[in-house]
């Protein structure tokens, strides 16, 4: 059961993680874009992406618990057969 928990807050971390992180470069490459269009200047800290990516990793980690303790307290047999 501890091995299930451990999987189901990896993935859910690791999918977090990677829509934050391609969040990041889609935001970026809009915010880019409007900018050569408007002429504006602008400037994107190493701070703030590395707050986003960290942040969307704590959103995994909270939302992904609950789902996870429930699939860690089921038996494998009951889990399997609602498949």
């Amino acid at each position: 059961s501890k091995d299930i928990l451990q999987q189901f807050l990896v993935e859910a971390i690791t999918l977090s993680t990677i829509g934050g992180v391609l969040g990041i470069l889609l935001g970026a490459l809009g915010t880019w874009l409007v900018a050569e269009l408007a002429e504006w200047r602008v400037n994107l800290s190493v701070f703030s992406i590395i707050l986003a990516v960290g942040f969307s990793a704590i959103i995994g980690i909270f939302f992904g618990y609950y789902p996870a303790k429930k699939a860690a307290a089921m038996q494998p047999i009951q889990a399997l057969r609602y498949e």
